[in-house]
């Protein structure tokens, strides 16, 4: 019967079929997105710490340290290392040097 339980999931099932048939087609695709969810559990855990943030510069910081943690996970750095070396290095450098070699993707693993 349409209205029953088996009856809607079917229901549902078909009407995802489109989605289903792209992730088959192509073999590229996730069949979930588990790894999203993974990226983005900090921002949703930390929105309440976030509400206390006293100024427009103190969140875009932390949004600049949140960018560069996770590009360090993308990366497959480790982020203390990778801290601990930009620290020590910025500070021989001078105003407006080119500082992209800091950058995590470009950080060499030790």
């Amino acid at each position: 019967m349409p209205q029953s339980l088996l009856g809607k999931a079917i229901s549902y099932a078909l009407g995802q079929w489109h989605y289903s048939y792209r992730y088959i087609d192509d073999g590229r695709f996730a069949i979930d997105n588990n790894l999203i969810e993974r990226d983005i559990r900090p921002f949703t855990t930390g929105r309440k710490a976030w509400l206390f943030s006293n100024s427009v510069a103190g969140a875009e910081a932390s949004a600049v340290i949140y960018s560069l943690m996770l590009t360090c996970r993308a990366c497959d750095v480790e982020p203390y290392a990778y801290l601990r070396h930009v620290l020590t290095e910025l500070p021989g450098r001078q105003p407006g040097d080119d500082v992209t070699d800091l950058l995590p993707f470009n950080f060499n693993k030790k």
